[in-house]
C-alpha cells in the first residue's frame, strides 16, 4: 500500500510549489532515501529540488544512466523497497531501456523518472525528445506521461503502489519540463485511479487443501522454488513447509538464497547449469510443487519432457504465468508467501493421528543421496592456473572463516562467471544474491553492487564479474570512489567472451566468431584493468599464480575503499554440467 504522508513533512497549507518540489516531496512521503540520477536539460528542475532535500534523500551521480538504473535495481533487489533512478530526456531516457526490460523480466520494483521536453514541443522532434513512454510501453509494468502538475501526487502514489503490489515491476514516469516548473498548491493525498487493478489474492483454503491432498499420494515430491519466493518474503515459510513435509527443494537462478544452500533438503540450483542431482530429481518426481516460478526455458529445457512423470502444482501471484508454459493439475493464483504461511498453519493444526503428509519419503531421499554422492558439483582443479570455480570457492570460504558470509551481498555480470558463482558460492539468506536472470544483461554486476552498497553501507558488497561484462559499465568505478561506496570486484579475466566461447567449443567446432577480447597473444592482458582502476583512484591488483590467490582475496576483502582484483583465468574452462538449449536431462553434458 502507498505510504501516507506525515503532516510534519508537508508544506504549510496554501503554499505554492513547483512541480519539481512537489515531486521530490512526494518521494520523501513515500520513504525514498536514495536516488540514482544523472542530470540534463529536461531534468534540471528536479535536480535543483533534490539539492533542497539532501538531508532526506541521498542523490548519487552514476557515470551513465544505465549504471543508475542498475544501481536502483541493486537497491531494490537487496531491500525489497522501490529503487529510484532519474535521467534527462532523449538519450538519457533511452539509456534506461535495458534496465527497465531487465527489471520487467526479473520482477524488480524500480521507478525510472525521465525529464521530457515541455508539453508544447512534444511531437515536434525537439532537441533531445524521444517518446520514451511509447518506447518502454512493453517493458514496464505501467507508465505515465504527466501533462498536468496537479497530477504529480496521484501519479507518484500510484507508481509506488503498482511497483510493489502483485507481481513487482518497473514503472516509468515521464515529466515534461514545464510541468516541473509550473507552481500550484498541491494535494498530497489524492485518491488513486486504478480501476480493475486488484493485485492481491490469497490462495483459498480449498485450493491449499487440494495441494495437501495431492501430497498424500506422493512418494517422490520436489519443491521448485523461484525468484517469487525471495520477492514475496516467503523464505522462512518455505523452509518451515519443506522441513515439516520433508520435501527437497531445488531453486532457480533467481531463487538462490530463498532456501539455505547447506540445508540437507537443498538440491541447490536446477536447470541448464544446475546440479546433476536436482535435475535427476525433477525428472523422476511424481509431484512438482512450483512456487513463484515461470517455467523458464533455461530451467525446463524441452518443455514436453520436463517433469513429465509428475503432477504439477503451480502457485504464482501473476495469473498470466499459470499454464503459460507448462500445464498444472492445480494452478493457484495467489501470493506465495501467504500460501506457504497458510500451509504451515494447516499442517500445524492437523489433529493427532492424522495420516502422513506424504507417502514414505525415505526411499526417495536415499535415491537423492545416491545421486548427490555419485554426481556432486566438481571440477578438475589445476596447480598451474587459477580456475574460476576455485577462486569463487575460496572467496566463500575466506568470508565464512572471517564471519562475514551472512553480511555479504554478491552481484554478478552475465556469462560463465555468473554461473560459476551460482554453482560454487552458496547462499543461505535471501536478498544476498543479485544477478540478471531473465534478460541476461552484461554490465549488470558493478552498478548493481553499487546500489546494494548504498543501501547497506555496513555490508560487504562484491561484484563477481568477467572481463567482457565488467568493461560494459566500468565507468561506475568513478561513482564508487567519489560516493565512497567500497564495492569489491573479483574480476575473472579470461580475455574472452567465455560463455559464447563455450558454445563455440561445444557446438561450432571451436570456430571463434569474434569472442576474443584481448590484443594479441604476445601482449600483456588487455585492457590493463589495474591501470584503469587506479585511474579511477580505486585500489587494484592483478594475479595469475594460484599461490597468490588467498592473500589477494584477503587484501580485497579488507580494503576500505573500492577494489578491483584482476584474476587471470584460463579461457578453456567450461561451465558444467550443461543441458543444451531445448534438450533434456538425458542430453546433459557432464565433462
Amino acid at each position: 500500500m502507498a505510504i501516507q504522508p506525515n503532516s510534519s513533512d508537508l508544506p504549510q497549507p496554501g503554499t505554492l510549489q513547483s512541480g519539481a518540489d512537489i515531486f521530490v516531496q512526494c518521494l520523501i512521503n513515500h520513504g525514498v532515501d536514495h536516488m540514482f540520477a544523472y542530470p540534463g536539460g529536461a531534468s534540471m528542475p528536479l535536480h535543483q529540488s533534490l539539492t533542497k532535500y539532501e538531508d532526506r534523500i541521498r542523490t548519487i551521480l552514476p557515470r551513465n544512466e544505465q549504471g543508475g538504473g542498475f544501481a536502483a535495481q541493486g537497491y531494490a533487489r537487496t531491500t525489497g523497497k522501490v529503487g529510484l533512478c532519474m535521467s534527462t530526456s532523449g538519450p538519457g531516457a533511452t539509456n534506461f531501456v535495458t534496465c527497465l526490460a531487465d527489471a520487467k523480466m526479473d520482477s524488480v520494483p524500480i521507478i525510472a523518472v525521465t525529464g521530457q521536453v515541455s508539453t508544447p514541443f512534444i511531437g515536434t522532434d525537439a532537441f533531445q525528445e524521444t517518446p520514451i513512454v511509447e518506447v518502454c510501453r512493453a517493458i514496464t509494468k505501467h507508465h505515465y506521461l504527466v501533462t498536468k502538475t496537479e497530477d504529480i501526487p496521484r501519479v507518484v502514489k500510484e507508481a509506488f503502489h503498482l511497483a510493489v503490489t502483485g507481481r513487482p515491476g518497473p514503472i516509468i514516469i515521464d515529466l515534461p519540463k514545464d510541468v516541473q516548473i509550473r507552481q500550484i498548491v498541491a494535494d498530497y493525498d489524492p485518491p488513486m485511479n486504478l480501476p480493475g487493478y486488484k493485485p492481491e489474492r490469497r490462495a483459498s483454503r480449498k485450493e491449499l487443501e487440494q495441494l495437501l491432498e495431492l501430497m498424500k499420494g506422493s512418494s517422490r515430491p520436489i519443491i521448485y522454488a523461484g525468484g517469487g519466493v525471495v520477492q514475496s518474503g516467503a523464505s522462512d515459510s518455505l523452509r518451515a513447509f519443506a522441513e515439516k513435509a520433508g520435501i527437497p527443494v531445488a531453486m532457480t537462478l533467481l531463487g538462490l538464497g530463498g532456501f539455505p544452500h547447506d540445508h540437507y533438503l537443498s538440491l541447490n540450483m536446477l536447470g541448464m547449469h544446475g546440479t546433476i542431482y536436482s535435475n535427476y530429481a525433477i525428472n523422476e518426481a511424481d509431484l512438482l510443487l512450483a512456487f513463484g516460478v515461470r517455467f523458464d526455458d533455461r530451467v525446463t529445457g524441452k518443455l514436453s519432457e520436463f517433469a513429465k512423470h509428475g503432477k504439477i502444482v503451480h502457485i504464482d501471484i501473476d495469473p498470466s504465468e499459470l499454464n503459460k508454459n507448462k500445464k498444472a493439475v492445480l494452478p493457484i493464483h495467489g501470493d506465495v508467501a501467504q500460501a506457504l504461511q497458510d500451509l504451515v498453519r494447516m499442517i500445524d493444526s492437523r489433529p493427532q493421528g492424522a495420516p502422513p503428509l506424504t507417502q514414505e519419503l525415505r526411499p526417495w531421499m536415499r535415491q537423492i543421496d545416491t545421486w548427490r554422492e555419485a554426481e556432486p558439483m566438481r571440477y578438475a582443479d589445476r596447480e598451474d592456473a587459477i580456475l574460476p570455480q576455485h577462486a569463487i570457492k575460496r572467496l566463500h570460504e575466506l568470508l565464512r572463516d572471517r564471519g562475514l558470509l551472512d553480511e555479504t551481498i554478491v552481484s554478478t555480470g552475465v556469462g560463465q562467471h555468473q554461473m560459476f558463482a551460482a554453482q560454487y558460492f552458496g547462499f543461505n539468506k535471501p536478498r544476498t544474491w543479485v544477478t540478471s536472470g531473465g534478460l541476461g544483461t552484461m554490465g549488470f554486476g558493478l552498478p548493481s553492487a553499487m546500489g546494494a552498497q548504498a543501501a547497506h553501507p555496513l555490508k560487504t558488497c562484491i561484484d563477481i564479474d568477467g572481463d567482457g561484462s565488467f568493461l560494459m559499465n566500468i565507468q561506475e568505478l568513478a561513482c564508487c570512489f567519489v560516493e565512497k561506496l567500497p564495492v569489491k570486484v573479483l574480476l575473472l579475466n579470461n580475455q574472452h567472451l567465455g560463455m559464447v566461447v563455450q558454445w563455440e567449443d561445444r557446438f561450432f567446432k571451436g570456430n571463434r566468431g569474434h569472442t576474443y577480447l584481448g590484443a594479441g597473444l604476445d601482449r600483456e592482458p588487455y585492457p590493463d584493468f589495474v591501470a584503469i582502476a587506479k585511474g579511477f583512484s580505486c585500489n587494484s591488483r592483478r594475479i595469475s599464480e594460484k599461490a597468490d590467490l588467498d592473500d589477494a582475496l584477503i587484501e580485497m576483502i579488507e580494503s576500505k575503499g573500492p577494489y578491483v582484483l584482476d584474476v587471470m583465468v584460463p579461457h578453456q574452462e567450461h561451465v558444467l554440467p550443461m543441458i543444451p538449449s531445448g534438450m533434456t536431462v538425458r542430453d546433459m553434458i557432464k565433462s
